[in-house]
């Protein structure tokens, strides 16, 4: 029997704010243990909470961005439960009226379009973190994070494959980071993922057991947890066993999910109406402001380029994702005609280096006027291809421009036609039976002959001109 699998995903984003959603305390990272921490923040008797507009607004601005209808009355609850990272036994949330709902997010997978739908986003406030020391029985509490800005953005049922949530997540996080509403670090906690997942008879309307995996720190754990609980579940379903409904943790090492707590233990939170903090109506004339303030979003930013610049889809979508890399795009393509060449350039030689040095396009250093000279360079013959390679990593090194390294070592390309045919004379001479062979019918004995050319000028010959000279010498 085939098993169909069901997938729903609940984003956590920190939004990036000064403050914290309900305190004065900041939100810069990596600070000492518990620096970052007031009595509103720790839940001190007395102390009493006042919503971050700033994080409010950001909300807001999310859930526009993903088509939600904003819900007219805000509301925020408590949400009951005792856990050693959460001072105040409770997490300021939203229960029966978020701030938003029924929004929309198309992806593209395998070439086919598909709309997931948003069932709600909402603002809370973050927990602790806690540290968990392998040379002890004990852990450590840091409160920085308590009551960090966090928005939690919860799909439908509407992913039936791995690769469809990891998707998702990569135009999600896209999105986010044009709204430039937090820096979507998943190593420093800003985006975190947990899966619903379960399996179901083919056409059959009703879900099977749901099975929470949590503990994934990439959108790659993300598609790899789940590959292996879909196998999981379709396997335990085709030998007739029953799926438990539980939480389960994936471990990267081992490459499988775990049992962490089952259907039995999950908490009766008794959510009611946080009392320190009065319901309100957001103005319409807001939410328009908002909605008229959103900058251009990938989608449509990827249809203007393909139309603007005459690119393919598929680089438009390459060079669209990541904001930074689009502006880089942008920027270069107002300063040269060949945006095929800069596409090219960017998709492959410099995302190359970004991914070796673990950098973003900013801190590569390579601005826009450099790229686009040494492009230049090529299309006029100043340098080849291969050469052009070698000056790139060069400029990216030293942050110096194309023109001073090629001109400090000497790499303009040999274009005079008599200065090549007289490097070409030289290598027939000394290559006497592989010009017999070229003679003789074997083809592929050019190649070679180019090869020696190229190295005797030190890869500087103009590669069409080397061809040329030779075929007209070889009588061919």
């Amino acid at each position: 029997m085939e098993y169909e699998i069901v997938i729903g995903l609940e984003v956590h984003l920190q939004l990036k704010t000064k403050t914290k959603v309900f305190c004065g305390c900041s939100t810069e990272f990596g600070q000492p243990p518990n620096t970052q921490t007031c009595p509103v923040c720790l839940g001190l008797p007395g102390a009493l909470p006042m919503l971050n507009e700033e994080a409010f607004l950001y909300a807001i601005k999310v859930a526009l961005a993903l088509q939600c209808e904003i819900q007219p009355l805000v509301k925020f609850d408590r949400k009951n439960y005792y856990y050693p990272d959460l001072p105040k036994n409770f997490q300021i949330s939203q229960f029966d009226k978020p701030l938003s709902y029924n929004g929309a997010l198309e992806t593209v997978s395998d070439g086919a379009r598909k709309k997931i739908r948003i069932r709600r986003v909402h603002l809370e406030e973050d927990a602790g973190k806690l540290i968990h020391e392998t040379k002890g029985d004990y852990s450590l509490v840091d409160f920085n994070r308590a009551s960090m800005p966090l928005l939690e953005i919860v799909t439908e049922p509407d992913l039936n494959a791995p690769q469809e949530a990891y998707n998702y997540l990569a135009a999600l996080k896209s999105i986010l980071e044009y709204l430039e509403v937090s820096d979507c670090d998943m190593e420093k906690g800003s985006l975190r993922c947990d899966a619903n997942i379960s399996a179901r008879k083919k056409g059959s309307q009703k879900l099977g057991e749901k099975v929470e995996v949590k503990n994934m720190n990439s959108f790659k754990a993300v598609r790899s947890a789940l590959e292996y609980e879909a196998n999981r579940q379709r396997s335990a379903l085709e030998s007739g066993e029953t799926i438990r409904q539980e939480t389960r943790l994936w471990d990267p090492g081992k490459e499988l999910t775990l049992p962490m707590r089952s259907k039995e233990e999950a908490h009766d939170y008794r959510y009611f109406p946080e009392p320190d903090l009065v319901p309100f109506v957001v103005e319409q004339a807001v939410i328009d402001r908002i909605r008229e303030s959103l900058p251009e979003l990938p989608r449509a930013r990827r249809q203007r380029f393909i139309k603007a610049f005459e690119l393919s889809e598929y680089d438009a979508l390459m060079l669209t994702t990541e904001k930074g890399i689009a502006d880089y795009f942008e920027a270069c393509a107002g300063l040269y005609k060949n945006r095929k060449a800069i596409a090219n350039w960017i998709m492959g030689e410099i995302a190359g280096h970004l991914n070796d040095r673990k950098t973003d396009i900013r801190g590569l250093g390579v601005p826009p006027e450099n790229l686009t000279s040494l492009c230049a360079m090529i299309d006029d013959g100043t340098i080849s291809g291969k050469t052009a390679k070698e000056v790139l990593a060069e400029m990216i090194d030293t942050r110096k421009g194309p023109q001073e390294i090629v001109r400090s070592r000497g790499l303009t390309q040999i274009s005079d036609k008599d200065d090549i045919e007289e490097v070409v004379r030289k290598v027939i001479d000394a290559n006497r039976k592989t010009v017999d062979d070229y003679r003789s019918g074997k083809k592929n004995a050019l190649v070679y002959l180019v090869g020696q050319v190229m190295k005797e000028t030190k890869g500087r010959a103009h590669p069409h001109l080397v061809n040329e000279i030779l075929r007209k010498i070889l009588g061919d």
